[in-house]
């Protein structure tokens, strides 16, 4: 499976104009940039368990592509959306933020984009 296995954050392109954008006060933006987290992806088909550690911080998602689901956002909120694969990447709508995930050899590459501003994040696989 393409998405399957752990990657860790090598760097974060556009982070303090996202973060302020989404609501993200100025000293969480600040302790965000030193972080590095840990990615684990368990695909199993088309059902994934997505699970994001940064400092004390763990953020657990499970989705199935294409069927609703509850999903927690960067800020902590839960909201219901749908998953899809769409040319081997996760796409998914959070509340105005597109987010597109895929893996590219041994990277993982987020991009999140709010209205013109996009976040790019690239994980490497460890």
């Amino acid at each position: 499976m393409a998405f399957n296995g752990k990657y860790e954050l090598q760097s974060q392109e556009n982070l303090e104009a996202f973060m302020k954008a989404i609501g993200f006060p100025d000293d969480l933006i600040q302790k965000g940039k030193d972080v590095k987290s840990v990615t684990e992806f368990v695909q199993n088909g088309n059902h994934f368990v997505v699970t994001t550690t940064s400092g004390p911080r763990v953020q657990r998602n499970e989705f199935t592509v294409g069927e609703e689901a509850e999903l927690e956002t960067m800020t902590g909120e839960k909201i219901k959306t749908t998953v899809n694969l769409v040319d081997g990447k996760l796409v998914a709508n959070l509340k105005g933020v597109t987010s597109v995930t895929e893996v590219s050899g041994d990277l993982l590459i987020d991009v999140l984009t709010l209205n013109d501003i996009v976040f790019k994040r690239t994980s490497k696989r460890i």
